[in-house]
C-alpha cells in the first residue's frame, strides 16, 4: 500500500524520486529504484504519454513485466509497461511477433516506462516514501528462485509443434499480405507516374482532359530529362571519332608514349623487388 503523507519521499538531483525494493519482507538488503515522470519533447513513441508515463531506472534482472506491474498497481491502474535495455528503445517493431520469433531478452539491469490509466497515479509513486519498500515477491505473487525458476525456463523454452506451426503459419500469411500491399501500392504508383509522363518519341506530352472539362497539362520534368538524355545518346553516335589522318597519327603516337612510360615503371619496380630479394643475415 501507497504510505501515508506524513513521510516525505526522497528526491535526488535530476528530479528522481528514490524508492526502495526488497525481494522479500523479511529481508535486510534493499534495492534502489530511481523514477520521475517521462517528459521528453522529442518523444516519437505514441504509446508512451507524457502526462501518465512513469519513467523507471535500475530495474534488477529478476523484476519482469509482470513483477513490475504488480508492485505498482498499488499506486493506480496500469495500462501498459514496457521494459528496455536502454532509455528510448521501442519494442514496438516486434511486439506484433509471436513471442517464439523474438529474440531472448538479456539478463541485466534494464529501464522501464509504465503507463497508468491515471496522471494522478504518477504523482503517487513520486511521493511514495523510501522508508516503505516495495517488495517483489509476496505470499499472494510468489516469485520462483533458484532451481523452481530454471525448471520454469525450460518448460517455457519446449515449444510444441502444432503451437510452433500455428506461428508460423500466421506469420507467413501476415508477410504474404504486407508483400501484395507493397507491390499493389507500387503499381498504383507507377501507373499515375506513366499517366502523368505520357509523351511521344519526339517529346512532346499529350494533353489529356481534366475531371472538369478543362484541358490540363501534367508535370513533365521526368519527361524532359529523358529527352534530353535521348538527344545527347544521338549526338554521340553521331560524333566522327579519327576522322583525319592527322587524328589516327596523334591517337598512335600518345598510345606509344603510354606504353613506353609503363614500361620504364615496371623496370622500376623489377629493379626494387631484385634489391629486395637479396639475403642479409646481420
Amino acid at each position: 500500500m501507497a504510505a501515508s503523507g506524513s513521510e516525505h519521499a526522497t528526491v535526488i538531483p535530476g528530479g528522481f524520486t528514490v524508492l526502495s525494493l526488497k525481494f522479500r519482507e523479511e529481508d535486510a538488503a534493499a534495492h534502489q529504484l530511481c523514477v520521475k515522470e517521462h517528459r521528453i519533447r522529442s518523444e516519437k513513441n505514441i504509446n508512451r504519454p507524457q502526462d501518465r508515463t512513469l519513467f523507471i531506472l535500475n530495474i534488477p534482472p529478476y523484476c519482469t513485466q509482470s513483477v513490475v506491474t504488480d508492485m505498482f498497481q498499488q499506486f493506480g491502474p496500469i495500462e501498459s509497461v514496457e521494459l528496455c535495455e536502454k532509455p528510448g528503445e521501442s519494442k514496438s517493431s516486434s511486439r506484433n511477433l509471436s513471442k517464439h520469433f523474438r529474440p531472448p531478452e538479456k539478463y541485466c539491469f534494464r529501464v522501464g516506462y509504465v503507463v497508468f490509466k491515471k496522471a494522478s497515479s504518477v504523482t503517487a509513486v513520486k511521493c511514495h516514501p523510501q522508508s516503505s519498500p516495495l517488495i517483489v515477491s509476496t505470499k499472494e505473487r510468489p516469485v520462483k528462485t533458484g532451481i523452481h525458476k530454471w525448471i520454469e525456463q525450460y518448460s517455457q523454452s519446449v515449444i510444441p509443434g502444432q503451437t510452433l506451426q500455428t506461428a508460423v503459419d500466421d506469420f507467413m500469411n501476415e508477410f504474404d499480405r504486407q508483400k501484395k500491399e507493397e507491390e499493389r501500392l507500387k503499381e498504383e504508383v507507377e501507373e499515375k507516374e506513366q499517366e502523368e509522363e505520357e509523351e511521344e518519341e519526339e517529346g512532346w506530352v499529350k494533353v489529356k482532359k481534366g475531371i472538369r472539362g478543362i484541358k490540363v497539362r501534367p508535370h513533365s520534368q521526368t519527361a524532359n530529362e529523358k529527352t534530353l538524355q535521348k538527344e545527347k545518346a544521338k549526338s554521340e553516335r553521331k560524333e566522327l571519332v579519327n576522322f583525319y589522318s592527322w587524328q589516327h597519327r596523334n591517337t598512335q603516337k600518345e598510345h606509344l608514349a603510354e606504353l613506353r612510360k609503363k614500361f620504364e615503371e615496371d623496370k622500376q619496380k623489377i629493379a626494387l623487388l631484385r634489391v629486395q630479394r637479396k639475403f642479409k643475415p646481420y
